[in-house]
């Protein structure tokens, strides 16, 4: 019954280029791999995984620098049919131990210099195998994975079947895992190819993470299934992306990077000459920074809106024939994609009027993993699922996403839930309760501000709540401004009135 070539992997290695020579990646420090080596390389690790025989369905949980050799252990995972779980760089020590403790990995590859604590957290979890890789080709997982063959036959896989869970921090409490199939993932690269006019010759710069949709797949993904050579970057710096600029066609970024080439005077219409499609995505784009860019360059940047849970909805249109691209708007529903706005009753509202946004689609995840009710609930009686975001169709069936309900914050791309770093705050000694707020930043698009009660007596310093968060949380979820104060507002109901307190400090960046 099962096909092989429902396996993602066997999809985009039927699209690898027929002269297996050719360049892959380019990275930023001087190396070339060839295709070839990327099928010789996934082929080594998938062994090394078969090798260690893992019970089926098992998860191979990742945090690692960012690096061509981590894309290749992703492939690999596929490749040998289990599930890939990746892990932001930045999460520390309570968080990794959540994520191991739920997702229980049969395998954990982490950064040399964290083998000490993560192995401490992933043995004790009752992990069997943990490895290290290095962003400088070392680590047990390389030296392991030489000894293994370079001949591997993907394992079949169906479209239904489980290749990626990617935690997305609940809004209220703990991470919740999206599981993603082959399916879900391959659909939507195949839709984007089309819709994004992906063309022979492409070459894509990757200046973004891999521990997220953005950069693992829809980046890479978009170029893996073209074909299409990728000038790598580890970290993003600016000027670099600049300078290689004339030498590809595709970037791919968060609103942040933009606002950040922009301020670089090498930014011109010469270093675009030979680009093709600048992409934002991952945080909203202020107007501003559109129209900068498009009087800079004389290029539109097309504006997308996906999640976790689903991969890519909407986009502007690429083909000027299908539209124009319009800034202020996440565009059209993707070809398959299902869109609609409902109203908190479930009513569907009509164009103009603002909701709640739902969506169904080959690409929405299949459920979060072991919570079958939080599934539930999150999915309506006809199958949308309910995206959380709040939203609006115009006249002309451009979608806007106007806010997003239970106040995530997004800060340069990050999303940030007050309400999980709200819980770690309450357990400081002296704090009677706290709320956090997203506030306009003019490079991160929205930070947070911590807005601590004391309780009577308690002698609470600001600096030292952002201090002991900062030994505990990933740096993107740390609040930039932390105040100290009697009470918060409330309403009738007794809710804290967050608005408010947006308000009250909205202007502190500007």
């Amino acid at each position: 019954m099962s096909q092989a070539n429902d396996n993602l992997f066997s999809a985009l290695r039927a699209a690898f280029p027929s002269d297996l020579e050719a360049i892959a990646i380019e990275t930023d420090n001087g190396l070339n791999y060839s295709w070839r080596d990327f099928e010789r390389a996934t082929a080594m690790m998938a062994n090394l995984l078969k090798s260690l025989a893992l019970p089926e369905g098992s998860r191979v949980a990742v945090q690692v620098e960012k690096s061509v050799e981590a894309v290749m252990l992703y492939l690999a995972t596929l490749r040998a049919g289990y599930v890939f779980l990746p892990l932001n760089t930045a999460y520390q020590s309570a968080e990794i131990e959540y994520f191991i403790g739920n997702a229980e990995p049969a395998v954990v590859v982490c950064s040399p210099k964290n083998f000490g604590w993560v192995s401490q957290l992933a043995f004790k979890a009752g992990t069997q195998h943990v490895f290290t890789l290095d962003d400088n080709r070392t680590g047990t997982l390389l030296e392991r994975a030489a000894h293994c063959s370079d001949r591997h036959t993907p394992v079949p896989r169906r479209a239904d079947d489980l290749a990626a869970i990617l935690y997305t921090s609940g809004t209220t409490g703990r991470s919740k895992g999206a599981m993603l199939t082959h399916g879900n993932l391959l659909s939507n690269a195949r839709v984007l190819q089309s819709y994004w006019g992906w063309k022979n010759g492409d070459v894509l710069i990757h200046a973004l993470p891999i521990f997220h949709v953005h950069g693992l797949f829809v980046a890479l993904h978009g170029a893996l299934l073209n074909g299409s050579k990728i000038i790598w970057m580890a970290k993003f710096d600016p000027k670099k992306v600049i300078e290689k600029l004339p030498e590809a066609t595709v970037f791919m970024g968060v609103p942040t990077l933009y606002v950040r080439m922009l301020a670089e005077p090498t930014l011109t219409r010469e270093a675009v000459r030979n680009m093709r499609l600048f992409i934002a995505g991952s945080a909203p784009l202020l107007l501003e920074t559109f129209q900068a860019w498009q009087q800079r360059t004389g290029h539109t940047i097309l504006e997308r809106y996906g999640m976790s849970e689903t991969i890519m909805l909407t986009s502007n249109p690429y083909d000027p024939k299908d539209g124009e691209r319009r800034g202020g708007t996440v565009g059209f529903p993707l070809p398959g994609v299902s869109l609609r706005v409902a109203g908190d009753d479930g009513q569907i509202l009509p164009t103009g009027e603002i909701g709640g946004i739902q969506v169904k689609g080959p690409n929405v995840f299949k459920g979060y993993w072991r919570m079958p009710e939080k599934t539930k609930e999150e999915f309506t009686a006809d199958g949308y699922f309910k995206t959380g975001d709040v939203g609006k169709y115009d006249e002309r069936g451009y979608v806007t996403i106007v806010g997003r309900s239970k106040d995530l914050i997004i800060s340069g791309g990050y999303n940030v839930y007050p309400a999980e770093i709200e819980g770690y705050i309450n357990e400081l000694p002296g704090v009677a309760e706290s709320a956090l707020v997203g506030v306009p930043h003019p490079d991160f698009g929205e930070v947070g501000v911590a807005v601590v009660v004391r309780k009577p007596g308690a002698a609470l310093e600001p600096e030292q709540i952002v201090a002991t968060l900062k030994s505990r949380l990933a740096n993107f979820k740390i609040p930039k401004k932390c105040y100290v104060v009697d009470d918060l507002p409330r309403n009738t109901m007794g809710k804290v009135q967050k608005n408010l307190l947006r308000d009250q400090y909205k202007t502190l960046f500007s």
